[in-house]
């Protein structure tokens, strides 16, 4: 196992103004993960495939709020991105990455956008399903709370089963934020919950620590700890740590509390990506 004994201060979920959802430019976030002493950020911008278009698509971007509801304008990612690994190489590592909103019927057009770039990290995430957003309750609509919690993670076994370009998954009980009936008992979702980490244990991937349950005051970590002691009980060790920033006041937070409870939970280790390879550095 390749690995690291230094400290390092890391954050690897971070949203610019080139994800729908933020308006923080890249330069300006990266200047202040400098001033924070952060050593290393992966730029996870969002891509969500059959609920946004693309820039390129010829179609109608639609705005709210002013900003515009479309998929990351990927050349000018690009061309930005390399722009400032190059400015401040000295100062902080910035790695090519994006979160990838995925869905079954959107996994060719993910595939050919992985082909496209040289990405180091992926995080594969499950933001919507059958284009019905979790945060509008259109998805949870019509269905028992047994009913979408396990439709969620149907979704994402059938994903981790069909693609496999991917670093680790996302917020793994993503739907626990939205779900208005309150946090569905772990035991009724186990079973899924192993047949999802099994594959992804046997392909070399990983999940992610996502700090922003302080943020939004769940009572548990994300994904929860019962989850995390069951990754680790499968034999689980890649595990990356991200605050899911879109503003400054997100930016590498609780990261140095998700390494402590880890530590608690028996992880030995977390993960920096190059090249979509993990890097083990000690807790």
């Amino acid at each position: 196992m390749k690995g690291s004994e230094a400290i390092m201060y890391i954050d690897y979920h971070v949203h610019t103004a080139y994800s729908d959802d933020s308006v923080y430019a890249m330069e300006d976030c990266v200047k202040d993960a400098i001033e924070m002493g952060i050593q290393e950020i992966a730029i996870t911008d969002h891509v969500d495939y059959g609920i946004k278009v693309d820039w390129d698509e010829g179609k109608e971007i639609i705005y709210r709020g002013g900003e515009p509801i479309a998929n990351v304008d990927y050349p000018k990612w690009e061309k930005e991105l390399r722009y400032l690994q190059k400015k401040y190489k000295d100062h902080i590592h910035i790695k090519m990455a994006m979160e990838f909103g995925m869905q079954m019927h959107t996994i060719d057009r993910f595939q050919k956008l992985f082909d496209k770039y040289p990405f180091d990290f992926i995080i594969l995430s499950v933001h919507q399903v059958e284009d019905k957003e979790f945060w509008t309750q259109d998805f949870q609509k019509g269905r028992s709370q047994k009913q979408y919690n396990e439709r969620y993670y149907q979704e994402m076994l059938d994903l981790v089963k069909n693609y496999k370009d991917y670093s680790v998954l996302g917020h793994m009980d993503l739907i626990v934020r939205y779900d208005k009936q309150g946090v569905y008992p772990f035991e009724k979702l186990k079973p899924v919950l192993e047949e999802i980490l099994k594959i992804v244990i046997a392909d070399n991937k990983g999940i992610e620590v996502n700090t922003s349950y302080h943020r939004y005051g769940l009572n548990d970590m994300t994904p929860s700890r019962d989850i995390l002691k069951l990754y680790k009980e499968l034999g689980g060790k890649i595990i990356t740590i991200g605050s899911d920033s879109h503003k400054k006041e997100h930016l590498g937070a609780y990261i140095e509390e998700a390494k402590d409870e880890l530590r608690k939970l028996g992880f030995e280790y977390y993960c920096t990506f190059e090249k979509m390879k993990p890097i083990y550095h000690k807790l």
